[in-house]
């Protein structure tokens, strides 16, 4: 089996795990009326979430859970939540929404403002993983060193799709990643850590009145951009956006490996960028904050990650040098 092969293998196992983590256990509910239609709030433009794990405050969204039968009396107030509040829901819930939930909660009450929270508990995961983070992005930049070995491996073995040929050039760059101490598979990491914890925070989010109900620069926490571009601080969703797709752009831009620089993958960015974009249009905006900062703390560490590289380098030749000399 090829490189290539293993490595799709591998994401796809680790996407298996987590799509039945996330099915198997608790998740978002919408509430809809009787035509399954979403029930929206007038006042935000946010569309409404049933198994809500905490007593919203807004008159509006009490008005509406109140009219569709959701029992909230029995719901603890956002700023007496605790881990264990509530029902068991299944282990996503209890060991990844509850907890981070708790922490932006805490926070949120300290810094007055749930959105700087969000940031705060992101600041602090990114913080935690950075090791992992740092690893694979110097494999990554190794990568693209070790690009022109690896293509004239490719260009030896070009049209040949025979079984012999195929173990022979899997074994040869295979010899290549060690020869660097490249773990090629090693990107897969940060994917699997980074998608939970989006998810988890979408889930927080979604759940939490004091979260959605929360708004940051006049943006509402809980509302989608594609809504609140219909309202009076349209430019502040328009920044927000643009925030999203500059930010978006330039870290898929820096984090292109060797597997990426063939010129039919250029565009690759740009393309990246715009499915973001849409994607993010029908997210809470707490959800475009998080991406946003996400992705500067992305750009950011891999700047921190590629001068330290460069410093290691120019200390490797200065002591060739010296060695050299003596």
């Amino acid at each position: 089996m090829n490189i290539t092969n293993k490595r799709k293998n591998i994401k796809k196992i680790l996407l298996f795990c987590l799509i039945v983590l996330t099915l198997t256990t608790g998740c978002t509910k919408s509430l809809v009326d009787k035509n399954k239609k979403a029930v929206k709030n007038s006042e935000t433009g946010q569309n409404l979430v049933e198994n809500i794990l905490c007593k919203p405050t807004n008159k509006e969204s009490i008005k509406l859970y109140k009219k569709y039968k959701v029992d909230i009396d029995s719901l603890p107030d956002c700023d007496k939540f605790k881990i264990t509040s509530g029902k068991y829901e299944g282990i996503w819930t209890t060991v990844f929404v509850k907890p981070l939930s708790y922490i932006i909660l805490k926070i949120g009450l300290a810094t007055k403002n749930y959105a700087i929270a969000i940031v705060i508990v992101l600041l602090i995961i990114r913080l935690l993983t950075y090791p992992v983070t740092r690893k694979t992005m110097k494999q990554s930049q190794m990568m693209q060193q070790i690009n022109p070995e690896i293509q004239k491996i490719q260009k030896k073995y070009e049209g040949r799709q025979d079984e012999e040929s195929l173990s022979k050039q899997s074994q040869e760059m295979m010899m290549v990643y060690k020869k660097y101490n490249i773990n090629p598979i090693s990107g897969c990491l940060v994917s699997f850590i980074q998608l939970p914890i989006f998810i988890a925070f979408y889930e927080a989010v979604q759940r939490f009145p004091a979260i959605f109900e929360d708004t940051f620069l006049s943006i509402q926490l809980g509302t989608t951009p594609i809504v609140g571009f219909g309202r009076s601080n349209l430019y502040v969703y328009i920044i927000l956006m643009l925030l999203i797709a500059i930010s978006t752009f330039y870290s898929f831009k820096m984090s292109m490996t060797s597997d990426q620089m063939d010129p039919s993958m250029k565009h690759m960015p740009i393309f990246m960028s715009i499915m973001i974009i849409v994607t993010a249009l029908f997210m809470p905006s707490a959800l475009c904050i998080y991406w946003f900062f996400n992705n500067l703390f992305t750009i950011v560490q891999n700047k921190i990650v590629k001068k330290t590289m460069k410093k290691e380098k120019n200390a490797v030749k200065g002591s060739k040098k010296s060695y050299g000399k003596a």
